[in-house]
């Protein structure tokens, strides 16, 4: 594809308007880059499948000024029981102001995010498939089905776990293909509830891979083994789930009304790379894994969170050299952890003898603080500590949103800049004030002088030393400016 007769028409083009893409734009836009964003479908998908946000994505939210939106169109749900659905109480004092799970349905927070994204001014373009791209030194052109050619500096791949532009890039996939299937979907019961959760409680004792819970008023999700239902290429039918329930349950429990209905595997892949030049991968474009747990979009939405300051700084031009890189270096090991932590969650859900042992086992463990915190904190994100060197356990990990003496932490973190807590007040942002703001505050709830904080609310740096401190906005936040 010849190149060189299109101009750059924008920063970043972003292909894929769920979530992550959404998600993505937005963390963009708060940087002044010119954002465009592609989807194939002609409008949003509109089926009220319930997702939840784990803790992390939560303060994600909240470090943006979204929470107050979002939480008013969800439902809150206590913490625990994430883990292979092994009925726990989350344990005491868990380490966030945002210890709860947020259900709320998927459309409703694909169209906050992309309202979100819009209101900053980001672009979006409806039933616009990306059939082609190539790449060169100054960017990327990207083609249209329709024939129409688009130019930009960079393109990122949101398009889903069959992703066109992963496929295009010519990166691998590796991992497992799918070995079981199973229906999930909502949808309307005609007998009492007390009569559903007794068959519930007695069918769960051996077949864990089964549930039929209330979602709301009237309405239940239904997770089901697929045996002997049809082609996985089929959308399953209302009769699909009745006859499943039927051969399970013994009934099918006057099941009517669908709100949706739909079914996946196992199958469980990783991208080898993340990004190839100037064409970057995010969400289920670069992993994809069985939703037990409930860790995908939540997966995804961090993806972005990460990705888009460093986009953004290297489109800005102030990025150190190997900034882009981390994503990959920083993302790619947290997504394997998923991909694992799912792989056993499935293991554990098996109606056969040894996983079923195992599973006893974990939940007996799970009675003790540390084995039941660690698998929250891996489930929800909040145990995640990016490799930064040497230093204290605090460094790398995200903060909690604390007490400062102008509110909340997160409050400050609203424009998607860095931010330099200090307890000492002698130290200072310098030539890096354009991209991280100073807080001055002797009475933040810290342990520690000082702290730098990434746009992503991850801990850069520790302690109260000026010259130290400016290595490392040196290493985060590159040159600094010239003052006066």
């Amino acid at each position: 594809m010849d190149t060189s007769q299109f101009p750059t028409e924008h920063d970043v083009i972003i292909a894929g308007c769920g979530p992550v893409g959404a998600m993505l734009a937005a963390e963009l836009r708060l940087h002044d880059v010119r954002v465009l964003v592609l989807d194939r479908e002609t409008e949003p998908a509109s089926y009220a499948r319930i997702v939840g946000l784990h803790i992390r994505s939560i303060e994600l939210m909240a470090m943006r000024g979204l929470l107050e939106r979002v939480a008013a169109r969800g439902r809150r749900r206590p913490a625990g029981a994430y883990f292979a659905a092994i009925d726990k109480p989350a344990p005491a004092n868990v380490d966030s102001a945002h210890a709860y799970l947020l259900g709320i349905p998927q459309p409703v927070i694909v169209n906050l995010l992309e309202e979100h994204a819009i209101g900053l001014g980001a672009q979006v373009r409806r039933d616009c498939a990306v059939a082609g791209f190539a790449q060169d030194d100054d960017g990327v052109t990207v083609e249209l089905a329709g024939g129409e050619r688009l130019r930009s500096r960079y393109l990122v791949g949101c398009d889903g776990g069959r992703s066109t532009v992963r496929k295009l890039l010519g990166v691998d996939f590796p991992g497992e293909p799918s070995r079981t299937e199973t229906l999930m979907g909502e949808l309307e019961a005609g007998v009492p509830p007390e009569e559903i959760a007794a068959k519930v409680t007695e069918i769960r004792e051996t077949e864990k891979r089964f549930m039929f819970g209330p979602v709301g008023e009237r309405v239940y999700r239904v997770i089901i083994p697929a045996v002997g239902i049809g082609d996985r290429a089929t959308p399953p039918t209302l009769e699909d789930f009745r006859q499943r329930l039927r051969a399970l349950a013994g009934t099918d429990f006057g099941a009517h009304s669908p709100r949706w209905l739909s079914r996946f595997g196992d199958a469980t892949r990783l991208a080898e790379r993340y990004r190839v030049g100037r064409v970057l991968l995010a969400g289920d474009a670069a992993h994809i894994h069985p939703p037990i747990g409930g860790q995908g979009l939540n997966l995804g939405i961090q993806d972005a969170f990460n990705l888009g300051w460093k986009l953004a700084a290297q489109v800005r031009g102030w990025a150190p050299e190997t900034l882009l890189d981390t994503y990959q270096a920083e993302r790619h090991p947290v997504a394997a952890d998923v991909l694992d932590n799912t792989r056993a969650q499935m293991e554990l859900s098996s109606a056969e003898p040894g996983p079923r042992a195992a599973r006893r086992l974990l939940t007996e463990l799970m009675d003790f603080d540390d084995v039941n915190r660690h698998l929250l904190e891996k489930i929800t994100a909040i145990g995640i500590r990016y490799d930064f060197g040497a230093g204290p356990d605090l460094l790398g990990r995200r903060l909690r949103d604390i007490d400062v003496k102008q509110g909340r932490l997160y409050d400050l973190l609203h424009r998607g800049r860095g931010l330099l807590l200090d307890r000492t007040e002698r130290l200072t942002a310098g030539g890096w004030s354009d991209r991280v703001d100073h807080l001055g505050d002797p009475t933040a709830a810290l342990d520690v002088p000082a702290i730098l904080l990434r746009p992503d609310g991850h801990v850069a740096w520790i302690g109260d030393d000026q010259r130290d401190l400016d290595d490392h906005l040196s290493r985060w936040f590159g040159r600094p400016a010239k003052l006066g």
